[in-house]
């Protein structure tokens, strides 16, 4: 008998090895060489020795950038699925998706996406005419990596100014074309980065820019941006320097707006991504000189619209939600500010169109929308097509009818037509997914409490009828931080994952924008903490309450929401069985070293800005809380080459950190997309490509050997 039960452990033995080597590859990493590079800060030494990846220019990075992608690429071609989740894929995605159109002089122009192309093509039509082409950026580049950024139009509507980035650089180029006839005015216009083009009236406009660094464009620092004017038939050498350049005017982010009316130049200027000056001039008064409407950093406001001299802003002066004002322009300082809509519980983002305000609200992350009269009347509140994300209604006074979109995490973004005057609104463009119903699937929001009590908002999405048995794929992902509010949106990725039978959870973390400036600053600094505190909370719930367990959880965010990832990784390794940190800000004692990343300082704080900023960031860096001899999960790092706004080196740097420590077997590699950036402008085909790779590593390092193909 004895003998008997030993045989039969010695084969479930076997069979668990045999199971569990269906889903081990085994992989040799590429040697990443060490140097001795050690930091000093406030007695501290910190060693960092793959500084030597920083250099995007040299061979030796771009050899090891190679040699990890072929590691990777070969790890990916033998997961089993890996093909279907990329035709499956290409199937949902294969729709036309519309934007709502806009007038310009005597056409109606539209972005519009017959389905599978890289980028989307801008339409215009003239009355009933057959729309045109007018502008077709998949034709700027082979690959698709040459993406259109910005399209704006003088005041006629007969000149149009559009910039473009090239392999996903936040650097641009900006083209002039005669609109009417579609050719090109005259030089285009290089090394301009986040940036607006707005017209003074039909002779120019103005636009932003750093100083080209020295050294590599990708990764050296930029941080005295300046506002340009160009005149029409002039050199961008002529260029007139309106803001900036000096040293009592060094600002790392300007833009400068004209007003619809032509009226007023209206400059922000901000030291950080958080707080603004602001500035107007009276483009009437040809020797007018700047006003000043805020000296200081410490609030966040812009001049949503003017009646004449009567100035509309928005702001969250005494105000953490944020509230409308009025102001006569010639005096606009804050002591004769008059509230026009004060602030209430909820967060404001207001916009205006056919002579209205539109005040949407945010309800615990969900849209609210109200229509003021510019005298402040109430009109309505605009009843919602459902529960989800609203945006639009922007357009000119003389509009006769607006457009918004509504979408959630399992409704794609539908346009409608909205008559002001009236409030009744209809569908203008709703897309058709052969395949897909999204009866199939439900929403939820939860509310869990954090370590230290807080209640966190938290959307829960997947297939209707899931057994909750702690056995589901799970996706949780987050972001929390730069005031930004995660909303509900439909995604094709999403919703693929969703077919097998994943969970979608998405929390809204402190950090982010969903509850005001008081939300936002509760995860900056030394309280960053929190957003990672918030997120261990939610993925605690998602398996205290059996969506899910440990061995099913993934967790994916990128940029912050790279920090966030690498950060609970390394915080909490046992949480999750794989994570997926994208274009992340990994290395916190020197991401203020890079491009523009010293703009972030005031949701992180830097290393050099006192010892207990140091310490406090040392203590949550990814890169720094790798440790020896920890199973970490499984991990695939994505950045892109040529990503100028949260440096590829970030990445690259973590995951040889995470190779050379990693203990066990899940594997820990790095997805490094060439001729990519930051995300914004990704060609389709590469962001398909992207998602097939991410789900069938996750889906294969929880074990799944098969795709549940019932759709």
């Amino acid at each position: 008998m004895k003998k008997l039960v030993f045989l039969i452990l010695i084969s479930l033995l076997i069979t668990t090895i045999k199971s569990n080597a269906q889903n081990q590859m085994n992989i040799q990493y590429p040697e990443t060489k060490k140097v001795d590079t050690v930091d000093i800060y406030f007695d501290t030494e910190v060693k960092d020795p793959y500084r030597w990846l920083e250099d995007d220019m040299s061979d030796e990075t771009g050899s090891w950038v190679a040699a990890q992608n072929k590691v990777t690429f070969n790890y990916l071609e033998q997961i089993p699925y890996r093909s279907e989740l990329k035709k499956r894929l290409e199937k949902l995605w294969n729709y036309e998706k519309y934007s709502a159109p806009f007038k310009e002089g005597d056409y109606t122009y539209f972005y519009k996406n017959d389905g599978l192309q890289n980028q989307y093509v801008v339409y215009r039509q003239k009355d009933n005419e057959a729309p045109e082409v007018f502008l077709d950026p998949n034709t700027f580049s082979k690959d698709g990596t040459t993406s259109l950024s910005n399209l704006s139009f003088s005041k006629n509507g007969k000149l149009a100014a559009y910039s473009i980035s090239e392999g996903g650089s936040d650097w641009r180029k900006v083209i002039v074309l005669d609109a009417i006839t579609k050719e090109i005015k005259e030089d285009t216009l290089i090394d301009v980065k986040f940036s607006g083009l707005s017209w003074k009236a039909n002779d120019g406009f103005y636009y932003s820019s750093y100083d080209k660094p020295k050294g590599s464009e990708l990764s050296a620092k930029t941080d005295q941006h300046k506002l340009y004017y160009h005149k029409l038939g002039t050199t961008q050498e002529e260029d007139q320097l309106i803001f900036g350049g000096t040293v009592d005017q060094k600002n790392r982010y300007v833009g400068g707006n004209v007003t619809e009316d032509d009226r007023y130049l209206v400059i922000s200027a901000s030291t950080s991504t958080s707080g603004n000056k602001l500035f107007i001039k009276d483009l009437q008064n040809t020797n007018g000189e700047l006003i000043t409407v805020i000296d200081n950093y410490d609030t966040d406001s812009f001049v949503l619209d003017n009646i004449d001299s009567k100035l509309y802003i928005v702001t969250n002066l005494n105000a953490p939600n944020k509230k409308i004002i009025t102001v006569e322009a010639s005096n606009p300082m804050s002591e004769n500010w008059k509230d026009f809509i004060p602030e209430t519980k909820n967060v404001l983002s207001p916009k205006t169109g056919a002579g209205y305000i539109f005040a949407e609200y945010m309800v615990d992350a969900i849209s609210k929308v109200f229509q003021y009269e510019m005298d402040g009347t109430l009109v309505r509140e605009i009843k919602q097509p459902g529960v989800g994300s609203i945006g639009g209604f922007s357009g000119k006074k003389e509009d006769k009818e607006l457009y918004f979109g509504f979408t959630n995490y399992t409704n794609p973004y539908t346009i409608y037509k909205f008559e002001p005057t009236s409030g009744n609104y209809k569908v203008y463009k709703k897309p058709s997914i052969n395949d897909f119903d999204s009866n199939d699937y439900e929403s939820k929001q939860v509310f869990y409490t954090s370590k230290d009590g807080t209640k966190i908002p938290m959307i829960i999405t997947h297939k209707k009828g899931i057994a909750l048995n702690g056995k589901n794929p799970t996706l949780l992902y987050g972001y929390g931080g730069f005031n930004i509010s995660l909303t509900p949106g439909f995604s094709i990725g999403n919703t693929v994952w969703m077919e097998q039978g994943g969970v979608y959870a998405v929390p809204n973390l402190r950090g982010g924008g969903e509850y005001g400036k008081a939300w936002h600053d509760a995860g900056t600094k030394l309280q960053k903490q929190n957003v990672f505190d918030d997120f261990i909370a939610a993925a605690e719930y998602l398996i205290e309450n059996k969506y899910t367990s440990s061995d099913y959880l993934a967790i994916r965010g990128g940029s912050n929401g790279g920090l966030l990832v690498g950060a609970v990784m390394t915080q909490r390794p046992d949480l999750m069985k794989v994570a997926l940190p994208a274009v992340g800000v990994l290395d916190m004692l020197r991401y203020h070293t890079f491009t523009a990343g010293a703009g972030w300082a005031y949701d992180y704080g830097t290393s050099e800005q006192s010892k207990e900023m140091f310490e406090y960031i040392k203590g949550y860096s990814p890169l720094h809380n790798i440790k020896e001899g920890i199973e970490y999960p499984a991990t695939l790092v994505t950045t892109g080459d040529h990503d100028d706004r949260v440096v590829p080196a970030h990445s690259f740097k973590f995951a040889a950190e995470l190779q050379s420590n990693q203990k066990g077997n899940n594997p820990t590699l790095i997805r490094i997309e060439t001729n990519a950036g930051h995300g914004a402008g990704t060609p389709v085909a590469k962001t398909i490509e992207q998602y097939a790779d991410i789900f069938g590593f996750t889906l294969y390092n929880m074990g799944i050997k098969t795709l549940n193909t019932s759709n």
